[in-house]
């Protein structure tokens, strides 16, 4: 991890913004002291992928004949 005292991050910030996209860690001092780590924004998922692998799982899933919604409440309350 490259270390960078916080006055030389705040003249580079746009340079060390741009390692960290690529995945280098870097870590911000200060007074010689670690206060921060900037690195790669973690890999978001998109919420329609989300919801289209919900479709899919529902798709798939048989409802049982003869229990109700009701039925299936009350058994979580047992």
């Amino acid at each position: 991890m490259r270390k960078v005292g916080l006055f030389e991050a705040k003249q580079k910030l746009s340079e060390l913004v741009e390692r960290a996209g690529r995945g280098e860690k870097i870590g911000i001092t200060k007074r010689g002291k670690l206060t921060a780590v900037m690195g790669p924004a973690p890999e978001t998922t998109n919420v329609d992928e989300i919801f289209d692998a919900i479709e899919r799982i529902r798709k798939k899933t048989k409802p049982h004949p003869g229990i109700t919604t009701k039925d299936l409440i009350e058994e979580g309350r047992r």
